[in-house]
């Protein structure tokens, strides 16, 4: 029995989801997204809320059955609340700026990294050190702040580069004489 797949997703005010066969269409104030299930679950929207249940008692249609929810709590959220990612910059020069649709990265190379910002996702450098991923798309988001952070991921001796804001950095001791 999945824990998380026999929760129903509440929908909250000002979301609607209208599911049509396999697929759920989730509208809201920050956009419109929408999943389409496989057929080892069932969809259906009563009392507010998407409920999803397993067709049958096979392996898979179990597996999709939490997954299923999952995807369907991140439309919601999406169109609702939206996924931001926090990104960190450490290092002497180091630093980022928008110049339009383009984010500008001083890391260090020979030369600035521009980094151009794909469609549904917005990118904001409110400080030099600082770089914010907003989105309605929680996999999106995710992608996008792993490709600004993999130009210079963080190094474990003086801990410089791009850093998820939290993210902790084992560090090493340096060489002796």
């Amino acid at each position: 029995m999945s824990r998380i797949g026999k929760r129903p997703v509440a929908l909250p005010s000002g979301v609607t989801a209208n599911v049509s066969g396999q697929t759920v269409e989730v509208k809201g104030p920050k956009g419109t997204r929408s999943f389409t299930a496989t057929d080892d679950v069932t969809l259906a929207v009563e009392d507010g809320a998407v409920s999803i249940t397993p067709r049958g008692l096979s392996k898979r249609s179990r597996q999709q059955w939490g997954m299923s929810r999952s995807m369907v709590q991140n439309l919601v959220t999406g169109v609702s609340e939206g996924f931001k990612k926090e990104l960190e910059i450490q290092g002497v020069g180091y630093r980022a700026q928008m110049q339009g649709n383009t984010l500008k990265l001083a890391l260090g190379y020979s030369h600035d990294v521009n980094f151009e910002v794909p469609e549904g996702v917005t990118v904001t450098a409110p400080k030099q050190t600082e770089v914010v991923v907003e989105g309605i798309d929680q996999q999106l988001v995710g992608q996008v702040a792993a490709n600004i952070r993999e130009w210079r991921a963080p190094e474990p001796y003086k801990g410089k580069g791009i850093r998820y804001k939290g993210e902790f950095i084992f560090r090493k001791e340096g060489k002796k004489k």
